[in-house]
């Protein structure tokens, strides 16, 4: 899927000029989940603009008037990545009691959502960034997983403050730790990985947790 012409791959708009007849109407929604999909399984930089105008069955024009350039339409594909399959993790943060508690809900249901049948397994804003050479998408997607291990150290620092968690933790160390957990789990996913095997995964990911003091849950 890799496109020959830098101009295709890096998303130029084509040059205008004549056309004949109206434009092909098209749902944005579908095209958009298409093109969600094409990412999601090849990354930012092996998705070419051909193989994005072949899946999303439209042609180049429609593609630029309705998404912008390859670019752009990524960074829509990345917010409805977030909004649809990858808000599990600061969900649970946000919803369990501790912050343990958080990250064992994110390990487990990372183990589910990474090999969801019918969908490419793994995570998309970690896989996207595979050999990817566009400085300023590596830089969006590097922001987006450091964000996400601030927001577990976030969660730890305030367990520690309530003594939930011991005076001594590492709550830099052990969020980076999680966050390598869920982009370690996230490969092994892509890799073959089964559910079962990385839920196990998570188990023992979890035992290496700073021990919880009784009323902290």
């Amino acid at each position: 899927m890799v496109s020959s012409e830098k101009s295709e791959q890096e998303g130029a708009p084509v040059r205008k000029g004549r056309t004949r007849g109206r434009p092909r109407s098209f749902d944005r929604a579908t095209a958009l989940e298409r093109a969600l999909m094409a990412f999601w399984e090849h990354g930012y930089e092996a998705t070419s603009v051909s193989d994005l105008t072949r899946v999303m069955d439209i042609g180049a024009p429609s593609l630029y008037a309705a998404f912008g350039d390859k670019r752009s339409l990524f960074e829509e594909v990345v917010q409805e990545y977030g909004a649809r399959y990858g808000s599990f993790g600061m969900r649970a943060l946000a919803e369990e009691p501790t912050a343990r508690a958080g990250a064992e809900r994110m390990l487990r249901e990372a183990a589910v959502e990474y090999t969801a049948p019918g969908r490419p397994h793994g995570c998309l804003v970690i896989h996207a960034a595979a050999n990817c050479s566009t400085a300023e998408v590596e830089e969006d997607l590097r922001r987006r997983r450091n964000a996400n291990i601030a927001a577990i150290e976030s969660r730890i620092d305030a367990d520690v403050d309530a003594g939930v968690l011991p005076p001594d933790t590492d709550a830099a160390a052990l969020a980076r730790y999680v966050g390598a957990m869920i982009q370690g789990m996230s490969q092994q996913a892509r890799d073959g990985a089964s559910r079962a095997e990385l839920e196990a995964l998570a188990e023992i990911a979890l035992a290496a947790w700073p021990r919880v003091r009784a009323h902290g849950g």
